[in-house]
């Protein structure tokens, strides 16, 4: 109905077999693709412990989200999503991740959604996050925006629920859906993020969703050990998997798969990371 969104503007320039898909695959679900790789854990640990002498303190999460954050940054096609047959390019760049205050049963788990430039460094990202989970967790006096939001939908019967998911969604793909609501929830982001490791299961492959505009899910698991290949000879070490669901018609193999390798170099060398980009990459018009 209309084509302006308030997260993210129209592509008009996309070659005609890839403007055909989200006809042919017409929701996310029709269009994941799943990988899954792990990250060596050593030169992660190095940086760490580095950082940990400088009184600054980080875990894999923060790495791999700033690696993230500055590959989107480098890598517009990542930041893409489809919403009712049109490619549509994010103003901004969103995380979106679970946070359980405890492990017990019972315990409410809450979700955080953050927004990048993309010229951040890994410790304003750093500091961004911790923030986010030090008020949502030890700091919280009450619900957030968006628990709030899914609190009110859920006090009315259930077809009532059906009824106004129904409603927003509509509203969503038509590009009616108010700016307000877009900001509260944790579905329109870029990349969604589950660690399991505190629940010592392995990585999983997360759906992405139908609701909103999540283009990739991300959830790492517990470390291993396992063989690999070093200079011809077998040795053991310790790895970090992940397993990735991505919504396939954003961009082509090729794109993902250079990518990949780019966020790998990254997580290889988080130093990379501490310098500011000067400007993130824009996506076609």
């Amino acid at each position: 109905m209309f084509s302006k969104r308030a997260d993210g503007r129209v592509i008009k320039t996309i070659d005609p077999l890839n403007k055909i898909m989200p006809y042919i695959m017409k929701s996310r679900n029709d269009s994941m693709n799943m990988y899954e790789d792990t990250f060596p854990c050593q030169p992660m640990d190095e940086y760490i412990k580095a950082k940990a002498e400088q009184g600054i303190t980080l875990g894999y999460m923060h790495i791999f989200m700033a690696a993230m954050v500055r590959l989107i940054a480098l890598r517009p096609q990542l930041n893409r999503f489809i919403m009712n047959g049109r490619f549509y390019a994010r103003h901004k760049i969103w995380i979106s991740f679970v946070v359980h205050p405890t492990l017990k049963d019972g315990s409410e788990e809450t979700t955080i959604r953050l927004c990048f430039e993309g010229t951040e460094t890994i410790l304003e990202i750093a500091e961004k996050i911790n923030e986010a989970v030090k008020r949502e967790t030890t700091g919280r006096t009450g619900e957030n925006g968006t628990d709030k939001l899914a609190r009110v939908l859920t006090k009315v019967p259930g077809p009532i629920i059906s009824f106004l998911v129904n409603i927003l969604m509509w509203m969503d793909k038509h590009n009616m859906l108010p700016k307000a609501i877009v900001e509260l929830s944790p579905f329109h982001t870029s990349a969604f993020f589950t660690n399991l490791k505190s629940l010592g299961i392995n990585h999983i492959f997360h759906h992405v969703y139908n609701f909103g505009t999540t283009s990739m899910f991300f959830a790492f698991g517990k470390e291993k050990v396992i063989p690999v290949i070093r200079k011809e000879e077998v040795i053991k070490e310790k790895h970090m998997g992940f397993g990735m669901v991505s919504d396939e018609r954003i961009c082509d193999g090729l794109y993902f798969a250079l990518s990949l390798r780019m966020l790998r170099k990254f997580m290889k060398n988080p130093a990379m990371l501490e310098e500011p980009l000067e400007k993130k990459v824009e996506d076609v018009r």
